[in-house]
């Protein structure tokens, strides 16, 4: 095919949005003509940062062949005109899944061979892979493209080049890439003022360049095409490497995309697919050859100027210093040593003794650097010839030309040719003869010259005068360089400008080689570290060095550091003090300035400046610090690790990490927060999840995963270690010849989990190694040394041990060679020899010790327990009362079983009996079974006389699990006091640590409390709590059944001693306490929890998920599934207490048709009822409702009554059956034999009452009959509504308020707090029947059914409107719209308030109503499918978002949003007044339900807008959700052909299922259930897979079911 240039080719122009435009004009002066003539659409906007100009379909290759067993493929060039001119029309295409984590594919010349770096260590791999790949290779064919997928499930798109074509020149080569997230770091060398890149149309050139770091989009000395993307909040990331030495530019685009042009070579790029971002610097390092570990030494302090003048100067500095105490230990000489700037020579008059500087150097323990420019001059020296130029003449050494840098002409090295390498090692031997040093500093490599190209220019040719220019600085390639058409040995300078370094070899005999450069290329970092070069004292580029270095640990090159103070201007004392603070932690340190500008090394502003004093302090904190930072260098050396590393690194969950650029983190223990502008003492500093402890107090913090408030006054930088991490220390000193004398330490800071781990690397610093462990958790503290062939001259001893996080003195410490010692210091613990440190720590977890109040200090040490006196500042909730260490039980007889444990324990006597009123029971029995590998219970009953047990079976596996290996738990039993604690394991986390004091166990008091993996807990009810995540700041809350309206704290209708706790490893665990007597549970923020209860055992269960979705689906399978409702009952649902005649409900049945509000229930409060009584009907007022229901069932309607079970005993024997037949049959609670045989009246309304004890079968079947003779003989009915059932009674116990039998069951030793009652409602309690559990029944169902107590109920809602006062206009319609996703939809309220059904308020109010509803209605096939997988799975139907994204903290706190299972996202506005609400959207695609826009997040808040009758509605991307046209009821919705919503993912997929039945029907339903895949080709064509079970008698899905996409 020719090369395109045919005017006739119309553009196929694509419908994209704006930010996946491809710029088919990157060389700028775009027109609409000139854009046409490349074929490219032309679409100007007001954004001039847009594209105007962008491709069309019409441009790219097509592939047309295939090798499949080599992955080859040959592209040939589609008709389209040509951007630069010279397209290659044929293109070979080659990939290798070189390893499991890394893709490598090359597009190059099918005809020609083009240049290729010829790198050390990237080449072809000889292996291939051992394991499973963790990526995907999909090649599209025409235009050609691939797509590069993570192998997750799902599969997840990373790298995309169907986002733009393939462009391949001869000279102009581009690829561009969708990425799956902004989270983007790495390109360079640049100053990027952040560290996550802007993608908001930047252009980012690379080609090595001599230039000043001031903030522009300058190219700078390094050359690195490559970045790292974070993908989400799973941490899962890539890399992308493109390795190609010519200029090019790189554009970062909102897609978010990148564009590669590049003007030679070829396209070789490599896919590093990694689990975390550390990860992938791993494999990247792989790639391009780890970094190498510099000497030790070169980790202290330096100090280095342009231009000292005389080696005199340079000694007045040197001892200036060392007079200050400032820990210190290299000196630079820059050029000013030379001879008129000539390498390889010194200025023999004013740097006379240089020869003997190392040595006055050494002296001391110090060290002397010099510089050298890899550019010779051709001028003669002043006494003789230039040796080194002659023997560089000789050796044909030089790029050929002459060109000119410093002074006047010179010229170049060719470091491609071996015998420059020859001639350039000889030179630095010879020249280190002469003036010994330790190091070299290689400057002005880029390869930098003062003039352009050469002396006389540049040839007008295509490589000095490329036909495309990357947006390089001074827009010209030969700028401030060689020209492009000087020759190498490898070829033109135009391929190999990046890659001209000096040999890096060391001439340091048998000393480890340290050598730094300005200039690099991926691999530098093997050899050599890096300066950020020539910076300014100024307060923006202090910032930007932290981008800088966190970039260049990407990149292989952890030694980095920026010029402390500034390279040029003059730096004030406030800048060069918070410039040596945060210098003190750059890994290369060094304070260094140019010529002309006043001294700023520490001394020179005077010994006691605040410079000296701050320099010394955290210099010395540094050196203390250096072999934890020795070993991050030997972790970056052997693992790839970063040294300096960004917080995003080590908490890539939490997204408020990923954009931090202004502080960082030695490796992942120490968190460094400078101060980084000026006149500042407070700075908004981030605080990661977990605990951290100021380095310099030890003092935890109490701040944690939010932004705070640092107080960093001017002497001041914030440093944090973090816990879980030890690091090893050193007593410091001036140098590190000396501080390595000294001995070693420890600081260990314990994290959560009172655990911490670290590692020591230790070796001579020069060449030797070996390497040493350490672990630790809060009982045993071992050195483990791995290797002991490393004999240090020293004789080393660890002598202090610090442990942060210790929360009370050790009673005793011992280390396992027999000694003993009272204190962790003077340990003289030998480097080399493996020791056990063990401590037996006391546990301080204050827990309250007068729980019930009104205690004093006689009071509480009359209970044997401790009284506090506090100051005020401290909160009045934290108890002044608590147990003493030890209180509680102890360990007497522990027999372990494989499927389980049995456990003896004893009241510990030392201490006083707490009540006495309740007997304590000294003796009692734990048995721990092991359910399953998920599940276990422990069980604290007497053994010797029974006690009472919820007589609710649980459906527990048949037999327990007994191979250690199958369960994910572990449990250790504390001997004193008594504790369980059960760890996970993988993690290691403790989920349950009952180990703590107070446990009691008394007749009527029993207390347990447990300390909590985490602060994040949710569950326990029935009580009202203002947000869904507890407050663990010392609430309360009680749990005994009531009818007690919500209200902060107050106990309900329910009782649920429940929770759900997350971890710290955001795993999840569950844990039920089977208990149903009067408790409550009180939450403290150590975190802790504690229970108490006045009856029964204490009976646990715990669950272990991992995740919370499967914790309730484990809890639902041992509680009972939810039952799956009637279809209908999903549909909305009208009541009111208050209606005064069936004539009003009739009413309200006709407006709510005429105004087509969809509608499927109407209830009847007791109005209906004569007097308030069940069973019967008020023949005055309700005479005709029977006839109305009829005709509201014949018209497809349902309908509802309530019944109270209280039966009333006011009425003449003989006028009330369900009374009579009730005492007939025994049915009514009564008082025990032995006290009365009366029945327990209680009063209900006017009537006194008698309440049935459903404990008994003759009561079911009462019950029963009752209510199928009210259905045959007075209404037909639907459901039950069942009310007033905790049991609820109008008086305090009896209808005479006088309890019979023992008064310490009405008024026990301890009333569990926040318990609205006087007294214990009745003498005799029985759970039976839940408060609004809502029984819905079909002719063929039994005419009873009741839940388990302890159920959770997942067709559950809220009184739409509220019950209780009067609604508002706004707050009733926001209320209609939250409610129509209520599973349970009932508008209800009561007598004497205004009518507030929808047809109440107006048109416009009944319009809004009918639209959400119209909604809810569509969606019920996809919640009645849920509905059933809660029936058959567990699976919660109302689903908070962090069980959908539990690895995304945000989502862990949030309770104004919720999902209708995984796919349907709600958001209601929740305020008066607003018309913009501010939701949550987690990682990924979700569509907007009304328009089908997709919203692309990385997981961010955004506002919504939230118009009075809106609702906002997300749809998941990958969720398919059955639906069915709304109608005004179910029963004819069900009609309707069902349809299915399809949202698809990135990668075109979608999937879901239905569950259809004919929504009545009970037992083993005849069912239809379905699944779906949906994928789609290129041609967007659906293709449906699914798996159906069909039956006539139900509605089928259509064949030509309506398909939407939201894609």
């Amino acid at each position: 095919m020719k090369e395109g240039s045919d005017p006739d080719i119309v553009p196929e122009c694509p419908n994209i949005p704006e930010g996946e435009r491809v710029d088919c004009f990157p060389d700028g002066s775009a027109s609409q003509q000139k854009c046409l003539e490349r074929g490219c659409c032309w679409s100007p906007l007001s954004e001039t940062n847009v594209p105007w100009c962008f491709f069309s379909k019409n441009h790219g290759y097509s592939v047309v062949s295939e090798s499949k067993p080599d992955s080859t493929r040959e592209f040939s060039l589609m008709d389209a005109p040509s951007l630069f001119g010279a397209d290659i029309k044929e293109l070979t295409f080659s990939a290798e899944m070189q390893t499991e984590n890394r893709l490598r594919f090359k597009i190059t010349d099918a005809n020609q061979a083009r240049f290729e770096v010829p790198h050390e260590h990237v080449q072809s791999l000889s292996d291939t892979p051992r394991g499973p790949l963790k990526y995907r290779l999909e090649l599209i064919q025409k235009p050609f493209g691939l797509k590069v997928w993570r192998t997750t499930s799902p599969e997840k798109l990373l790298f995309d080049t169907t986002v733009g074509p393939l462009v391949f020149a001869d000279q102009y080569l581009q690829l561009s890439a969708k990425l799956p997230s902004h989270n983007i770091y790495g390109l360079g060398e640049h100053v990027h003022q952040t560290f996550r890149h802007d993608t908001n149309w930047r252009t980012w050139p690379i080609f090595t360049r001599a230039a000043f770091p001031n903030g522009g989009t300058h190219n700078l000395y390094g050359h690195y095409p490559y970045f790292t993307c974070l993908e989400d909040a799973s941490g899962q990331s890539f890399g992308v490497f493109l390795m190609n030495s010519n200029a090019m530019e790189v554009t970062v685009q909102p897609a978010p995309a990148v564009t590669f042009r590049t003007i030679g070579g070829v396209l070789d790029f490599y896919i590093l697919v990694g689990e975390t971002p550390e990860t992938v610097v791993d494999e990247f390092t792989k790639l391009i050859g780890r970094p190498f570990i510099p000497p030790y030494w070169s980790l202290g302090f330096q100090l280095s100027r342009w231009d000292y003048g005389s080696l005199e100067e340079v000694k007045k500095v040197v001892e200036r210093n060392r007079q200050a105490g400032l820990p210190y230990d290299v000196q630079y000489t820059d050029i000013d040593y030379m001879e008129n700037k000539k390498i390889f020579t010194y200025d023999m008059e004013k740097f006379a003794e240089l020869p003997q500087f190392a040595d006055y150097m050494h002296d001391k323990g110090q060290k002397y650097i010099v510089i050298l420019d890899p550019a010779v001059s051709t001028g003669q020296r002043i006494n003789g010839p230039y040796e080194a130029l002659e023997r560089g003449h000789a050796a044909k050494a030089w790029v050929t030309e002459p060109d000119g840098v410093w002074p006047g002409e010179t010229v170049f090295p060719d470091y491609t040719n071996q015998a420059c390498i020859d001639w350039w090692v000889d030179e630095i031997s010879r020249f280190h003869k002469e003036v010994k040093h330790d190091a070299l500093w290689i400057d002005m490599n880029e390869v930098a010259n003062f003039v352009k190209g050469g002396i006389n220019g540049c040839t007008d040719n295509k490589l000095n005068y490329p036909p495309f220019t990357p947006s390089i600085l001074d827009d010209l390639m030969y700028s401030k360089t060689l020209c492009m058409d000087a020759k190498h040995k490898w070829g033109n300078h135009y391929d190999v400008h990046m890659l001209v370094f000096p040999h890096f070899v060391s001439t340091f005999g048998t000393s480890r080689s340290m050598i730094f450069t300005r200039s690099s290329f991926p691999g530098v970092g093997k050899y050599s570290g890096h300066w950020l070069g020539d910076n300014g004292a100024n307060w923006n580029d202090i910032k930007w060095a932290i981008p800088g270095m966190l970039e260049f640990n990407l990149f292989g090159i952890p030694y980095i550091g920026a010029d402390i103070c500034g390279f040029f201007d003059d730096s004030t004392e406030e800048l060069c003090t918070r410039w040596m603070q945060v210098g003190a932690f750059y890994p290369f340190s060094r304070n260094h300035n140019a010529q002309g500008y006043a001294d700023q090394d520490p001394a020179a502003y005077g010994f006691d400046s605040l410079v000296v004093n701050t320099s010394r302090h955290y210099l010395n904190i540094r050196y203390t610090l250096l072999p934890y930072l020795y070993t991050l260098f030997y972790k970056a050396h052997v693992n790839g690790e970063t040294v300096v590393r960004p917080v995003m690194h080590e908490f890539y969950s939490d997204s408020e990490t990923w954009a931090v650029h202004k502080q960082f983190m030695w490796g992942a223990h120490l968190l460094i927060t400078p101060v980084l502008d000026p006149g500042v003492e407070f700075v908004n500093a981030y605080i990661p999840d977990a605990i951290w402890y100021n380095f310099e107090t030890g003092v935890k913090i109490t701040d944690r995963k939010a932004t705070i408030n640092m107080y960093l006054p001017e002497d001041k930088i914030g440093l944090h270690l973090r816990g879980g991490g030890i690091l090893p220390v050193q007593r410091p000193d001036v140098t590190t010849t000396y501080s390595r004398r000294h001995p070693m330490g420890l600081i260990v800071a314990l994290n959560d989990n009172k655990a911490a781990s670290g590692e020591l690397f230790w070796d001579d610093g020069d060449s030797r190694g070996i390497s040493e462990g350490l672990a630790i958790n809060s009982k045993l503290f071992f050195f483990y040394f791995a290797h002991s062939g490393y004999q240090d001259p020293n004789n080393l001893k660890f002598e202090n041990i610090t442990v942060l996080g210790v929360t009370a003195a050790p009673a005793l410490v011992t280390v396992s060679d027999g000694n003993t010692v009272l204190n962790l210091k003077n340990l003289e613990l030998e480097l080399g020899k493996d020791y056990t440190v063990n401590w037996e720590a006391k546990i301080s977890a204050n827990i309250d010790c007068y729980p019930e109040g009104g205690e004093n200090q006689a009071k509480c040490e009359a209970r044997g327990c401790i009284w506090e006196v506090r100051e005020r500042r401290y909160s009045t909730l934290v108890p002044r009362c608590y147990y003493a260490e030890n209180h509680g039980y102890i360990t007497s007889n522990k027999v372990e079983t494989p499927s389980g444990i049995t456990v003896d324990i004893d009241r510990n006597t030392e201490f006083p009996s707490q009540r006495s009123r309740s007997r304590d029971i000294s003796k009692l029995r734990v048995d721990i079974t092991y359910l399953s590998g998920r599940s276990l219970r422990w069980k604290i009953f007497d053994p010797e006389n029974a006690r009472y047990e919820v007589p609710v079976p649980l459906h527990l596996p048949a037999t327990p699990e007994t191979v250690e290996e199958n369960r994910d738990y572990r449990v250790q039993i504390n001997d004193k006091p008594f504790g369980i604690q059960l760890i996970r394991k993988g993690t290691e986390e403790v989920i349950w640590d009952s180990a703590v004091p107070g446990f009691t166990f008394s007749d009527q008091f029993l207390q347990i409390s447990t300390r909590l993996p985490s602060e994040y807990v949710y569950g326990f009810g029935e009580t009202e709590h203002p947000t869904y995540k507890h407050s663990l700041n010392f609430h309360k809350y009680g749990l005994f059944a009531k009818d007690q309206p919500p209200g902060y704290k107050l106990n309900s209708y329910g009782v649920h001693p429940f929770y759900m706790g997350l971890e710290k490893s955001k795993n999840a665990h569950g844990v039920l306490l089977l208990n149903s007597n009067a408790m409550d549970v009180t939450f403290q923020p150590t975190p802790a929890l504690t229970y108490h209860t006045i009856g029964g055992i204490l009976d646990f269960y715990m669950v272990l998920g991992p995740t919370p979705e499967e914790v309730v689906q484990q809890y639902t399978e041992m509680i009972g599934r939810p039952v799956l409702p009637a279809y209908w009952s999903l549909g909305f649902q009208l009541c009111r207490y208050g209606y005064s005649n069936d004539t009003e409900i009739a009413d309200l049945y006709r407006d709510m048709k005429a105004a087509q509000i969809p509608y499927d229930v109407q209830y009847a409060d007791i109005d209906y009822m004569e007097r308030q009584m069940d069973f019967t009907l008020d023949q005055v007022n309700f005479k005709g409702l029977p006839a109305l229901v009829d005709q509201m069932r014949a018209e497809g309607m349902r309908f509802i009554f309530i019944l109270d079970p209280a039966i009333a005993g006011n009425e003449t024997k003989g006028s009330y059956p369900a009374f009579d037949t009730g005492i007939e049959k025994n049915v009514f609670i009564k008082w025990p034999p032995e006290l009365s045989n009366d029945i327990v009246w209680g009063k209900l309304f006017r009537a006194f009452a008698a309440f049935p004890d459903f404990f008994k079968t003759s009561t079911a079947e009462w019950w029963g009959e009752q209510i199928k003779d009210f259905y045959n003989n007075i209404m037909k009915f639907d459901g039950l509504w069942i009310d007033m059932n905790e049991p609820a009674s109008f008086v305090h116990g009896t209808a005479g308020e006088n309890c019979l039998g023992n008064k310490d069951l009405e008024d026990p030793p301890y009333m569990p707090r926040n318990l609205f009652i006087n007294v214990l409602e009745l003498a005799l309690v029985a759970l039976f029947l839940q408060r609004s559990i809502f029984v819905f029944l079909s002719l063929s169902m039994s005419l009873f059914h009741s839940h388990s107590p302890f159920s959770l109920v997942f067709q559950t809602g809220a009184d739409i409107c509220g019950f209780f006062n009067v609604a508002e206009y706004e707050m009733c319609l926001r209320w209609m719209q939250l409610g129509a996703f209520y599973p349970f939809s009932r508008n209800h309220n009561t007598i004497n308030m205004p009518r507030q059904d929808p047809v109440a308020w107006g048109p416009e109010f009944a319009a809004a109503s009918r639209d959400v509803l119209n909604i809810r209605y569509t969606l019920l096939p996809y919640l009645y499918t849920l509905m059933y997988e809660a029936h058959a799975h567990g699976n919660t139907v109302v689903r908070p978002m962090l069980h959908e994204f539990v690895t995304d903290e945000k989502t862990w706190g949030i309770d104004k949003q919720f999902l209708w299972g995984p796919a349907l996202l709600i958001t209601p506005a929740l305020d008066p007044g607003v018309t913009v609400v501010k939701g949550y959207l987690p990682y990924g695609v979700w569509y907007d339900y009304h328009t089908g826009k997709a919203i692309r997040t990385a997981g961010e808040f955004v506002d919504m807008d939230a118009p009075l009758e809106k609702i906002n509605l997300h749809v998941r991307a990958g969720h398919i959700l059955p639906w069915q046209k709304p109608e005004n009821s179910t029963h004819y919705s069900r009609q309707n052909t069902l349809g299915l919503i399809i949202a698809l993912n990135d990668g075109g997929v979608a999937k879901g299922s239905l569950f259809w039945d004919d929504g009545e029907g009970i037992g083993e339903f005849l069912a239809l259930k379905g699944s779906w895949s949906i994928a789609f080709d290129n041609k967007i064509t659906p293709t449906l897979t699914p798996t159906l079970y069909l039956n006539d008698s139900i509605n089928k899905i259509d064949k030509n079911t309506f398909f939407h996409y939201l894609n």
